[in-house]
This record gives C-alpha cells, structure tokens and sequence, in this order.
C-alpha cells in the first residue's frame, strides 16, 4: 500500500490529505452522521423503523383505512400506528385524506415520493429472503462459537 493511504473499515482505501484527514469517497463509513440534527440520520432512523416499514408495504398500490392497517400490522397500538402514520405524512411519504361522512372516514395512501422508497424496500426484502438461509448459518455458527467461548471462559 502507498505511503498516505489508508484501509477504511469497509476494506477500501482511502487517502489522506496534508492534514491528516482521510477521503474515502463514496466509501466513507461516516457519511450518515450520528448527531442527532443530521437530516439523513433522522430520515433514515424513520424509513428504516419496523412499523414505517410495514405501513409502506401495505399501502404499496391501495388505499386503507386506519383500522385496516391495525388490523394487517400485528402487533401495533393505536398509539404507534398513529405516530408512524403522522411521521411519515410529515415527510411527504404519506397521504391522508378525510372524507366529510359520518362518521368520518379516514384513508392513507402512498405518496409519489412513498412509492420510490416502497421499490427500495422491495429490493431490501428481497436480498433478504434470497440470503437468508446464509444468515440462519451464519447466526447458527455465531451462537455455537459464543457458547463454546463462554463455556472456556474466553470471551
């Protein structure tokens, strides 16, 4: 490796400048900032929360009334739903639409901007299923090692 030239923990290189700092491109382990007013990080932390997951999935193409969505999302309160659906109304991935009926009827839909992420979604689950009997292996070979080391003492 070259003199100034650094490996980042993604096994790419980096170079480092005349002050020490270290470019490492699109490679950059620091790229989703941890400060707490880091946009990306924020947005991130929502898109990527279980019960957003769930929501953006089940109105990929339809329309579904509050109660419908409960009803799909096993495990979710009322108050949970409703948060999620406020979060993700407020980042434009979300539509919510009064009818003036009583009682009054109240429909989410995706958004234009909520259908984009719902195909990066799409992408996510599938490299998951694809892969994941190399994961239960994997998890598998990690318990067996972890139990053995505990049971040695060496951990």
């Amino acid at each position: 490796m070259e003199e100034g030239t650094l490996k980042s923990p993604s096994n790419r290189e980096g170079t480092v400048d005349h002050k020490g700092s270290v470019d490492y491109g699109d490679a950059d382990p620091f790229q989703w900032d941890t400060r707490e007013d880091c946009q990306v990080r924020q947005i991130l932390d929502r898109v990527a929360d279980k019960w957003s997951l769930l929501v953006i999935a089940l109105l990929d193409r339809r329309r579904l009334r509050f109660t419908e969505l409960r009803r799909e999302i096993d495990g979710i309160s009322q108050r949970m739903l409703t948060v999620t659906l406020r979060q993700l109304e407020r980042d434009g991935l979300v539509k919510r639409t009064v009818h003036p009926v009583v009682p009054p009827r109240v429909e989410y839909e995706l958004t234009p901007l909520g259908g984009t992420l719902h195909h990066t979604i799409q992408t996510l689950v599938s490299w998951t299923e694809e892969h994941q009997n190399e994961i239960a292996v994997a998890r598998a070979d990690y318990d067996a090692r972890a139990a053995a080391e505990e049971s040695t003492g060496v951990r």
